[in-house]
C-alpha cells in the first residue's frame, strides 16, 4: 500500500469513527459478502452515508439501483427511504443476489427492497409501471453506462437524481485512446451524454479514500 493509500485510508477511518454509524447489520453486510467470495467493489462506509443523506436530503420515496452486488449501498439508501417508500435493485449474479437478500433481510429491509435478478438492461423496460424514481444510482458494469443513462431518464421525472459512481478509474476517464478498456469507453460515454443531454444538469467529483482514487457523478433531471 502507498504512502498516498495509506493516508487516504486514515482520513476515511478518521471522519468515519466519528460520523458514520455503520451498525450490526452494515458491518455483518461487508464480512459476509467477503466471506461468500464477492468482490470488494461496495462502497465505503463514508460514500453509504453520503448516499443515504443525499437520499434523506432530496426526499427520495421510490429509489433504483443499478447493481446491488452485496447489499451494503442498498442497505444505505433503503434507510432512507420513508415509511411506505421502495427500492428496486437490480443484480445480474445469482450468487451476489442470494447474498445481498441475506444481507437485506437481517437489516428488515426485505419488504422494502425489490430485489430483481438478470441483466440490468433486460430488466430496465419491466420497471415503466414502477416509475417515476426519484434516485438512481447506477454502480455496475461500466460498458453499459450508456444504456442505463437512457433508461435512468426514461423512468425519473423533472427533479429526480441520478447518481453514477466509479467514474474516475485513478484517472484514467482523461485518457481519449483508453480503447483497450471498455469500462473506461463506457465511463467517458456516460459523461458525454450527461453534458450533452438538454435534461440533465450535472457536476463531478474527484474522491480518495479508503476505496482508492476514484469519484462520481451526480445529475439533476430538469425537464
Amino acid at each position: 500500500m502507498s504512502q498516498h493509500q495509506q493516508l487516504w485510508t486514515a482520513v476515511d477511518d478518521y471522519f468515519g469513527g466519528l460520523l458514520v454509524e455503520e451498525d450490526e447489520a452494515l458491518a455483518a453486510a461487508n464480512v459476509d459478502s467477503d466471506a461468500a467470495g464477492l468482490p470488494a467493489h461496495q462502497v465505503a462506509p463514508n460514500q453509504g452515508k453520503l448516499l443515504h443523506l443525499l437520499a434523506r436530503i432530496h426526499g427520495a420515496r421510490t429509489i433504483l439501483e443499478i447493481g446491488t452486488l452485496g447489499g451494503y449501498s442498498t442497505i444505505w439508501l433503503a434507510r432512507a427511504l420513508p415509511a411506505g417508500g421502495r427500492l428496486v435493485t437490480l443484480e445480474v449474479d445469482e450468487h451476489c443476489a442470494d447474498v445481498a437478500a441475506a444481507n437485506i433481510a437481517r437489516a428488515g429491509l426485505d419488504e422494502v427492497v425489490d430485489i430483481r435478478r438478470g441483466r440490468a438492461v433486460d430488466l430496465l423496460p419491466e420497471l415503466k409501471d414502477q416509475a417515476p424514481f426519484d434516485l438512481v444510482f447506477i454502480d455496475a458494469d461500466k460498458p453499459s453506462n450508456p444504456e442505463y443513462l437512457k433508461w435512468a431518464l426514461e423512468l425519473t421525472r423533472p427533479g429526480s437524481v441520478i447518481i453514477g459512481d466509479n467514474v474516475v478509474r485513478d484517472g484514467a476517464v482523461v485518457d481519449p485512446d483508453s480503447a483497450a478498456d471498455p469500462r473506461v469507453q463506457g465511463v467517458r460515454r456516460f459523461i458525454e451524454l450527461i453534458a450533452e443531454h438538454p435534461r440533465l444538469t450535472a457536476t463531478a467529483l474527484q474522491t480518495v479514500g479508503s476505496k482508492g482514487y476514484d469519484g462520481l457523478v451526480l445529475a439533476l433531471v430538469t425537464a
